[in-house]
């Protein structure tokens, strides 16, 4: 099965793209690098996979690639806190028009897409754990904020339209924070940026009071759940979670970060108002239901955050050249 992935120099996609490439997947890479690095595919490339340094937004390079593949994981996207905030033009562009252009190039030729979507997209709802058929509350669009998961919205409603209308097969995943080796601390994103504070001894700055809460998962376990998910006839045309469901407030993560990587760190709560502006809204809990991900793959990822975080802490030493972290007395 040949496999295209869409901002597979990113995070997820890279491991992705080692994943597919064990599974003896003939793989293409599309990335524009802007977020994304080549040093992240070092080794996919190493075992055959090709890189395409392209933007999702160049239809004729995009049909082109689509053409030649089997599947399509459709990655590409602006994300991260900050550069949402700092963005929100760029990222109704490039996630909405992105995904159209992949869409009508999968229509055209018959072919697999994968939309990869966000926990985002439950906004403010406070029905827990979040189910996929579940009421989607945003807040308002005077608030940039909300433009990301806006968008991702949309998104979801092109790929099943696309389904509905054109008979294209897509599954539409809904991705819980993930997390894991070669995350990149830059865009608000909080595991990396706590490890690395850990790591070099300085203050582990959480946002807000701390009391909101989240569920990690794995990269690795995240990755199993796509393959399977595209292994699997019955998730064409299907809206799934894929996470972790376990949670932790992202306080006790703090605490729990500098205690795995023996770290002296001072914690230190700022104001959201003071990161983004007077007004930014965040939720107090995201959890997914996993109940409809284990039907449909007989899967669900379950590392224990534990392990997550000493991996990353192992791959951020080696970058930053760390030998040992800062040890309290």
């Amino acid at each position: 099965m040949k496999v295209l992935i869409t901002g597979g120099a990113g995070f997820i996609g890279s491991h992705l793209a080692e994943r597919c490439l064990l599974e003896g997947w003939p793989v293409h890479v599309l990335d524009d690098l802007s977020t994304g690095s080549i040093e992240n595919l070092f080794d996919a490339i190493q075992d055959g996979a090709n890189l395409g340094v392209a933007s999702v937004l160049e239809a004729g390079v995009v049909d082109a690639l689509v053409a030649q593949c089997d599947v399509v994981f459709h990655l590409a996207a602006t994300v991260g806190v900050g550069l949402v905030m700092d963005s929100p033009l760029k990222t109704i562009e490039t996630n909405v028009q992105g995904t159209e252009v992949v869409l009508r190039a999968a229509a055209k030729h018959g072919k697999r897409v994968v939309v990869a979507s966000t926990s985002e997209v439950y906004g403010k709802s406070d029905k827990i754990p979040f189910r996929e058929d579940g009421d989607l509350t945003l807040g308002p669009t005077s608030k940039g904020r909300w433009s990301y998961a806006c968008s991702k919205m949309l998104d979801e409603f092109l790929g099943l339209a696309y389904y509905h209308e054109e008979k294209v097969p897509v599954t539409v995943v809904r991705l819980f924070n993930t997390v894991g080796p070669r995350q990149s601390r830059h865009y608000g994103m909080v595991l990396p940026n706590f490890v690395h504070q850990a790591l070099v001894g300085s203050p582990i700055i959480v946002h807000g009071s701390g009391s909101q809460r989240r569920c990690f998962g794995y990269i690795l376990d995240v990755v199993e759940a796509l393959i399977r998910i595209v292994k699997t006839d019955a998730t064409i045309g299907e809206v799934i979670n894929v996470g972790n469901d376990q949670e932790i407030d992202i306080g006790g993560l703090a605490y729990m970060v500098r205690e795995r990587v023996h770290s002296c760190s001072d914690i230190v709560y700022v104001p959201y108002s003071a990161i983004y502006g007077p007004g930014f809204e965040d939720m107090m809990r995201r959890v997914p239901s996993l109940v409809k991900l284990e039907r449909l793959i007989g899967y669900r990822p379950n590392t224990p955050l534990e392990v997550i975080v000493d991996a990353v802490a192992e791959e951020m030493r080696s970058k930053v050249g760390l030998k040992h972290s800062f040890l309290g007395p």
